[in-house]
């Protein structure tokens, strides 16, 4: 029997990326997993909402958010004054919550350039249910919230489901969520997203007149349609749940769960801001890949 040799370099090479890659993704569900020192936590909760339909859900979602930030020892602002979006005001914050808030939602270009520049020094942000609907004439937003909103079913029940579960903020929440809410759909859908949950569009009910729209809106996605996401967008950290239209569900334990842990995934990714990376001159800045 003859002995057969492998060259070392030739490995070598393939096994030390291997390693490289495996030790990379263990030490990312770390960070993902682990738990913010939430004293040093700082949450902006912003709840201006320019002309239009504005959700009653918003105080609920206020008063949901400063009882989590009570339970867990982190600390919150609550503002509606498009004032706080000066670099120095905002330096201060872990992340950027926005509950809800709809169409024109800053008064100046300035300010959103200051957001937009908080974003790329790596601060964070959180965007609950009808956020895809805010600030729909500014292309970089909706590029960061992942779409800007199209139209939503009918308030009703249907089902969500779980397509990532190894993910931190899919721990605990039903693989099949049956809730009561709106189908939100979008367009002008930023290819980067990591979709974690998606509407079942097959659950909604196709005899309320609705059926035509479901099948316009819902294209190019067929059975399942994006309804939670997060990626890692211009510098910053981004989290959004398309879920939360009821002002009920903001005394759901699972739906408070649900934005908790998006929350705390967003806190788990912060580091100091550096303004050294934000590159942004105006609001249209093209972004840099």
């Amino acid at each position: 029997m003859s002995t057969v040799f492998f060259p070392l370099k030739k490995i070598r090479i393939p096994l030390l990326l291997f390693l490289v890659a495996l030790l990379s993704i263990s030490a990312e569900k770390i960070t993902s997993e682990k738990k913010p020192n939430w004293k040093n936590v700082k949450v902006l909760v912003y709840t201006k909402n320019g002309k239009g339909y504005v959700h009653d859900n918003i105080p609920h979602a206020v008063k949901c958010i400063q009882k989590l930030a009570k339970e867990n020892g982190f600390q919150i602002d609550v503002s509606d004054t498009p004032s706080v979006f000066t670099e120095s005001n905002l330096k201060q914050y872990t992340l950027i919550l926005f509950p809800s808030t709809n169409n024109d939602v800053f008064n100046t270009d300035e300010q959103r350039l200051v957001f937009k520049r908080y974003i790329q020094s790596g601060g964070g942000f959180v965007g609950l249910h009808s956020v895809t609907g805010t600030e729909r004439n500014w292309k970089w937003f909706k590029m960061m919230v992942g779409g800007t909103f199209s139209w939503h079913a009918k308030n009703q029940k249907f089902k969500v489901k779980v397509i990532e579960p190894t993910h931190p903020t899919m721990k605990g929440i039903p693989a099949i969520w049956e809730r009561k809410d709106e189908c939100y759909f979008a367009k002008e859908l930023y290819p980067g997203t990591k979709v974690l949950m998606a509407h079942d569009v097959t659950s909604l009910d196709h005899n309320t007149g609705d059926s035509v729209k479901i099948k316009q809106f819902s294209a190019p996605f067929s059975d399942l349609y994006p309804a939670v996401w997060y990626h890692h967008f211009d510098g910053g950290n981004i989290w959004i749940t398309a879920l939360g239209h009821d002002k009920e569900n903001y005394e759901d334990p699972m739906y408070v769960k649900h934005i908790f842990q998006g929350i705390t995934f967003v806190a788990n990714q912060a580091k100091k801001l550096d303004v050294s990376k934000a590159y942004a001159d105006s609001r249209d800045t093209p972004v840099r890949y």
